[in-house]
């Protein structure tokens, strides 16, 4: 089979690749992107992978599915491109940052800094019909990110698990909690941030949890001028 990501991911997630429930995914976003308008484009389906490899993953925030709005989603959870508004629930980030660690406001949401110091941009589900929130729920990516958290889970080096909002919370089951730090809190959504989420100062306890693990911890603070990298070779994912 074609390698689909590009660094030691790969054979981890290569098992779900081969299995029957990604060969009906498969089928059925050929049919999506064929016919109507999906979120992120093809090449960037993968990007929270290919951004951030297994063997250095230190963090993990879980997001639900990909933005739905035209330029938005490229496939990191929460991130936009440059040049793209910053999203309402990145803004409530933004304003939990700064009360939390004295993050500078930056005018842009393209959060690729913090991935490459280790922190997983990860959706539940990994594309979305244009202007449909959870369209593409249910049809097999849940199967794929969750072998995902699981492999993090078991892996001998510990995570910072950050849960925001129940869907993510959820996913507790498939972590291992004697050995990962699970942070956990509403959603930055304007629908439920003042409902837990502002005041629960995820980043400085991330922090706190990476020194306790004797990890450097992460640099939250973005640049204020990002370059997008060029596109990844990343296709619609189906052996050849």
């Amino acid at each position: 089979m074609r390698q689909l990501i590009h660094n030691d991911w790969w054979p981890v997630l290569e098992p779900q690749f081969e299995s029957s429930y990604y060969s009906q995914l498969h089928d059925f976003l050929k049919e999506e992107y064929t016919h109507r308008t999906i979120y992120p484009e093809m090449h960037h389906i993968f990007e929270a992978f290919e951004w951030t490899p297994f063997s250095k993953v230190k963090v993990v925030i879980l997001g639900q599915d990909p933005y739905h709005g035209p330029h938005q989603a490229h496939g990191c959870s929460f991130s936009v491109l440059p040049g793209v508004a910053v999203p309402p629930s990145l803004q409530n980030i933004y304003k939990e940052l700064q009360s939390d660690v004295g993050f500078k406001p930056v005018n842009h949401g393209y959060l690729k800094h913090w991935a490459d110091q280790g922190v997983l941009l990860l959706n539940s589900v990994l594309t979305v019909r244009a202007g449909q929130a959870f369209s593409h729920r249910g049809h097999g990516w849940e199967k794929l990110t969750d072998a995902a958290i699981h492999a993090l889970s078991e892996r001998p080096k510990p995570v910072v698990f950050i849960l925001w909002g129940r869907a993510a919370r959820d996913k507790k089951k498939l972590i291992n909690t004697n050995t990962n730090i699970i942070l956990e809190s509403a959603h930055p959504s304007p629908l439920s941030a003042n409902r837990g989420f502002f005041g629960s100062r995820p980043f400085s306890k991330t922090n706190e949890a990476l020194r306790a693990m004797g990890e450097q911890p992460i640099d939250w603070q973005l640049p204020e001028n990002p370059v997008a990298d060029e596109g990844t070779t990343n296709q619609l994912p189906k052996n050849a």
